[in-house]
């Protein structure tokens, strides 16, 4: 077994933007990987668990996650 690593919370103050950056197209290359293999993704509406359908997925532009 690995031994934890301790990240301090100065980190994420830091590079907070650059990690959010990575995470959004993370997030944006794991729903364009579903929507092409047809798979559906499940999300969390109302309280509940809903699953999208591949062909309902919305995955903003490149361009638009590479801005916030």
């Amino acid at each position: 077994m690995k031994p934890e690593v301790e990240i301090p919370n100065e980190l994420f103050i830091v590079s907070g933007e650059e990690i959010e950056r990575v995470l959004r197209r993370a997030v944006r290359h794991a729903l364009l990987q579903h929507k092409r293999a047809g798979n559906p993704i499940a999300t969390w509406r109302d309280g509940r668990v809903v699953w999208i359908p591949a062909e309902e997925i919305q995955v903003e532009d490149d361009a638009d996650s590479n801005s916030r």
